[in-house]
């Protein structure tokens, strides 16, 4: 079936469910690019900062965070590492503050994904159910063997067009959206692994231990 058979047989539902298409599209190609920008660089970044701080270079791994503070990671880190003088507990709320801030970047058009998923089955619905009342609507009873049965198939057939192009529309999306959760889920589990890590060093750094005393004689 050509486009433009296809869009006459499925009725005016079909140009949102276009268009949820188009802007599934592009949102999906955003977020691939953001998630493979993410991937291939945070996980040996993060690992080399913290090399350079357990041997207390300080200055170079700031440096380095700075040079990627497109990395969600390294803003995370950067947040709590560029405090004077914190304390431990500072440093802590430091790293989870920012942490949560990076939840609405990781998040993103989440909602628009879950939306599209939810609206467009029904919209092919809509148009499939608007097909049939007109199918049927034009149907002669005095000739329900004649010409115009035949009509009415064909008219139904057509009319399930925007319930399967409805479908398409919203397993297409879910599936990358179901993708994108779950490495949003892994990037929060990220930021508590490298998180812990980074505030276990700094522990050991600034919080000093107890003095032993000799008793005085």
């Amino acid at each position: 079936m050509a486009i433009n058979n296809l869009f006459s047989a499925g009725g005016f539902v079909m140009w949102p469910l276009l268009g949820f298409s188009v802007l599934a599209v592009a949102l999906i190609i955003e977020r691939i690019k953001f998630w493979l920008q993410i991937n291939r660089r945070q996980n040996r970044i993060i690992q080399e900062v913290l090399r350079l701080y357990r041997r207390d270079n300080l200055v170079t791994a700031i440096g380095i965070l700075r040079n990627n503070v497109n990395l969600p990671l390294s803003r995370i880190f950067l947040a709590a590492l560029e405090l004077e003088a914190a304390t431990p507990e500072e440093f802590r709320l430091a790293l989870e503050s920012e942490a949560q801030a990076e939840i609405p970047g990781l998040k993103r058009f989440q909602n628009i994904f879950d939306t599209i998923i939810n609206l467009a089955p029904l919209l092919g619905l809509l148009g499939t159910v608007l097909g049939l009342i007109t199918s049927f609507a034009s149907l002669n009873i005095g000739n329900v063997g004649g010409t115009q049965t035949i009509g009415v198939t064909s008219g139904i057939s057509e009319a399930l067009v925007s319930t399967a192009t409805g479908l398409i529309v919203a397993i297409f999306t879910l599936f990358f959206a179901n993708t994108f959760r779950g490495l949003y889920q892994r990037q929060i589990a990220l930021f508590q692994e490298y998180g812990g890590q980074l505030e276990l060093l700094y522990r050991r750094r600034h919080q000093p231990g107890e003095k032993d005393y000799a008793p005085t004689r």
